[in-house]
């Protein structure tokens, strides 16, 4: 197994009355891309400015590389980190600004000379030594944060937005150079987020966050075909929410009675009972949607409320019954594929593109 580089030990931070962070266990193991992935004040920046230093946890243990730095200042953890402001200094020149952390370390001159140099060639910034700041771009910029976090070989990188302030194509781009440059590097990070696109694009592995508690880790694909909560599946991509009361339980599928009137007919998921409540979801691109109807067991009529052209995608909201509107997700191909708004449709699902709550 791969060496862990950062160890979480159920670890808790509050502040006064407020808990920030719950009880929360996180292993990092060498070379691994984790996404720190939740809403505003879910415990994301408190949990890297807990592994940085900036902030004592009230209990629990942070571990890198199996020792303890839970009383270890910041400059000794052996970390580098990027924030979305980037917090470069303006008055500073690009190799200056790389070359800060290495002189504050005390390096000889030739060394730092080399480090820098193999920091921006790393980044693909070599020759924009002698520029300033404002002088670059915001994807520059960016690159040029990271040389920094980068030019003392740090165990560990963390990174807190970083690509919140930049356009959404110069973003796409840059998730891209990134995951590319770490690959290279091997460097072990850990990645601070609230989008979830970038979370799914990045990452080795994504921990959910909410309320300061850590609800679910995993590989980007399992937890979106196997959310652990309606929380994950509504936070992890885009989803229909619905209620509804079993029915009926035959030792395989469950029927469920949904709350606005049709049934649904998924696999089984917790232990429930007939006439539980429950919770069910599926994702909008597993809804298929055609203008007769077609075989399946769960096959519903509905009407067209609205279209929404995204390019590559058109998005539908579907009225099935009076109070359910259902989002449905088809690929683009050709105006005479679209249905109008007013149109009536049919809608089918397979039983096990449904994911049961209890």
């Amino acid at each position: 197994m791969s060496r862990s580089v950062v160890t979480l030990v159920g670890v808790s931070k509050a502040y006064g009355r407020t808990v920030a962070l719950n009880n929360v266990s996180l292993d990092v193991a060498e070379g691994e891309f984790v996404t720190l992935l939740g809403p505003s004040g879910s415990g994301k920046t408190t949990t890297l400015m807990l592994i940085a230093g900036f902030e004592r946890p009230t209990t629990g243990e942070i571990l890198i590389r199996g020792e303890s730095v839970v009383v270890r200042p910041p400059e000794k953890r052996d970390i580098g980190m990027v924030f979305q402001s980037y917090a470069l200094f303006p008055h500073m020149t690009v190799f200056d600004n790389v070359a800060f952390p290495l002189r504050t370390r005390r390096l000889a001159g030739p060394e730092v000379t080399q480090r820098v140099d193999e920091a921006l060639a790393a980044v693909r910034m070599s020759g924009l030594d002698g520029r300033y700041p404002r002088q670059l771009s915001g994807g520059q910029q960016q690159r040029i944060a990271l040389a920094r976090a980068l030019v003392y070989r740090p165990s560990l990188l963390l990174m807190d937005e970083p690509l919140g302030a930049l356009d959404k194509k110069l973003r796409e781009e840059m998730q891209s150079e990134l995951k590319s440059l770490q690959r290279e590097l091997g460097i072990t990070t850990l990645y601070v987020t609230h989008d979830q696109q970038e979370a799914l694009a990045l990452s080795d592995r994504i921990a959910i966050m909410n309320g300061g508690d850590l609800v679910q880790v995993g590989a980007p694909l399992a937890l979106y075909e196997h959310p652990a909560t309606d929380f994950v599946a509504g936070f992890l991509g885009d989803v229909n929410v619905v209620d509804g009361v079993v029915v009926e339980v035959a030792g395989g599928p469950v029927r469920i009675l949904i709350t606005e009137g049709p049934e649904v007919l998924t696999l089984a998921g917790p232990p429930v009972a007939t006439g539980k409540r429950v919770r069910v979801t599926i994702r909008p691109e597993r809804l298929e949607i055609a203008p007769t109807r077609t075989g399946g067991p769960n096959g519903w009529r509905g009407r067209v409320r609205e279209m929404t052209f995204y390019g590559e995608l058109v998005r539908y909201g579907v009225d099935v019954e009076p109070g359910l509107v259902l989002k449905v997700t088809r690929p683009f191909h050709g105006q005479g594929t679209l249905f109008a708004v007013g149109q009536e449709i049919w809608l089918t699902s397979k039983p096990d593109d449904w994911r049961l709550f209890a």
